[in-house]
């Protein structure tokens, strides 16, 4: 839609108002905090037509206005302006994000916990799509008899590891005899391309283990395999989100407690608007769902925003932040922007 000047600027005062106080902003104090030279009648027009629009909503208690879903989106998307963070702020974000880490898994819960400090908000980090990687090593370390560690080391610098059950009477001298095998086998194949028939041929043929014990530890070596490229999502923050006036209501904060508590409800979420994001061809640096917009149940009252990471040129994750929909967008932005570029740093880091 077109909008005159005027009521750019009234929506634009209103809804940073309103993100600072939680207010109903009135012509009033519209007059007082910004450089309005028209009357308040004048002003009181403007409202009313953007409440025509659909950008404004009148709360029942209030005669003030509060910025509407659409009203947001219109901020967002033509009013807004992305700022680079100050070089104090840089520094922060910098020293909570640790270089010291050397796998990408502790370079996202680092990056995750620093969002979620620095905006006050719930963040969260998507482990890497990994289908297009290949695997480097597979360890299968006994634990105590009968339960064993299977650990896989992929091409992306991630290591995922997964607590299996194994026979009792497997040593391990064993283990690290079928582990060996598996890996000379498979290492250096894509995920996608490793089976059960490869590891299972692999290991027989240098393995003097009866074969019904055999099959056990190669059946969870290959779940652990196959289970590496699942999603992971780390959220940090969620207690930030009850401190907020916004949800100070018993029932809003029921419900967005109990949607970010869902395994893998936000993940797969995430992963969706990705999927469409590229079937559309789009390369947007970062994606914003407001309110409404949001297909999830109890985010109704929320801001979604998230950008994407690299590993290499083709495998990507997203970082991103779930707030009030009264929120600093062009700070969170460049929050949200700087924290990725740090991840990516630290990511050719490990490459090189």
């Amino acid at each position: 839609m077109a909008l005159d000047d005027r009521k750019k600027q009234v929506l634009q005062a209103i809804v940073d108002d309103y993100v600072t106080t939680y207010e109903p902003v009135g012509s009033k104090s519209l007059i007082e905090r910004h450089d309005f030279t028209v009357s308040s009648a004048t002003l009181r027009n403007e409202m009313a037509e953007l409440e025509k629009l659909g950008l404004l909503e009148k709360p029942h208690t209030s005669a003030g206005r509060i910025p509407s879903d659409k009203g947001y989106r219109e901020y967002v998307d033509s009013l807004m302006r992305v700022d680079d963070l100050t070089e104090s702020e840089k520094k922060e974000i910098e020293e909570r994000i640790s270089e010291s880490v050397d796998e990408v898994t502790d370079i996202l819960k680092n990056a995750a916990d620093t969002l979620s400090e620095t905006t006050g908000f719930v963040s969260l980090a998507l482990s890497p799509r990994l289908q297009g990687s290949y695997l480097m090593q597979l360890k299968i370390l006994m634990i105590e008899p009968g339960k064993a560690l299977v650990v896989v080391v992929l091409s992306a610098g991630v290591v995922k590891d997964k607590v299996v059950r194994i026979p009792n009477f497997l040593t391990n001298e064993q283990l690290y005899k079928i582990s060996s095998a598996v890996e000379r086998h498979v290492a250096g194949k894509s995920l996608d391309e490793i089976t059960y028939i490869t590891l299972a041929t692999s290991a027989k043929e240098e393995s003097e283990i009866p074969e019904s014990m055999l099959n056990q530890v190669l059946y969870e070596a290959y779940t652990a395999i196959k289970q590496a490229d699942r999603l992971d999502v780390y959220l940090q923050g969620e207690h930030r989100m009850l401190s907020l006036p916004d949800f100070s209501e018993l029932s809003r904060a029921r419900d967005l407690l109990g949607t970010l508590s869902k395994d893998g409800m936000v993940a797969g979420y995430v992963n969706e608007i990705e999927r469409t994001a590229r079937d559309e061809g789009r390369d947007d640096t970062y994606m914003i769902r407001i309110g409404q917009e949001i297909a999830l149940e109890g985010l109704d009252d929320c801001s979604f925003i998230t950008t994407t990471y690299k590993l290499g040129d083709t495998i990507s994750g997203n970082i991103g932040i779930i707030g009030p929909k009264r929120m600093d967008y062009s700070k969170v932005i460049s929050q949200i922007n700087f924290v990725r570029k740090k991840i990516n740093d630290n990511i050719k880091r490990i490459y090189e």
